[in-house]
């Protein structure tokens, strides 16, 4: 079939825009956006609880961590004090010198926010705990004595 140039000239930069899309579908449709949806919302309903598991089970090991640092600090203070904090002043006087302590060479830890647990509670101190020897401990994400899983407590 034989066209004019000047018809074929307007025609070609206009073809593929019509309303069916001659040049291919370029979109999604509705039924195909709501099955990758299924699957994505089915993926997360089955990796969720293990990657809170991960989680919780991270945070116990940090405490774990943080609380052998806290213990190591507190044997720094003893060498230089000659003794371990008293219950009344705690953890505290690891950061700032106790009143009437001329023998403190602090702090023994950088900032106050080491003596926060991860679940953002206050670590406790105990002068005398188990074997005569300090205690430093969290109470874990319940904030409870006892516990299992991430409401455990944790204990130098």
């Amino acid at each position: 079939m034989f066209f004019p140039r000047s018809f074929l000239a307007f025609i070609r930069p206009h073809m593929g825009q019509t309303a069916g899309r001659i040049d291919g579908d370029r979109g999604f449709t509705l039924l195909e956006l709501l099955v990758v949806l299924g699957i994505i919302v089915l993926i997360a309903t089955i990796a969720a609880p293990q990657v809170l598991r991960y989680l919780g089970g991270a945070r116990s090991e940090t405490a774990k961590a943080q609380i052998s640092a806290l213990y190591t600090a507190l044997e720094l203070y003893a060498l230089d004090s000659g003794n371990f904090p008293p219950d009344d002043v705690g953890l505290k006087a690891l950061v700032t010198a106790p009143a009437g302590n001329s023998r403190w060479r602090g702090p023994y830890i950088k900032r106050a926010s080491g003596l926060t647990d991860p679940w953002g509670q206050p670590y406790r101190y105990r002068k005398v705990g188990r074997g005569g020897q300090p205690d430093v401990y969290s109470l874990g994400r319940d904030n409870a004595p006892g516990g299992t899983g991430e409401d455990q407590d944790v204990t130098n």
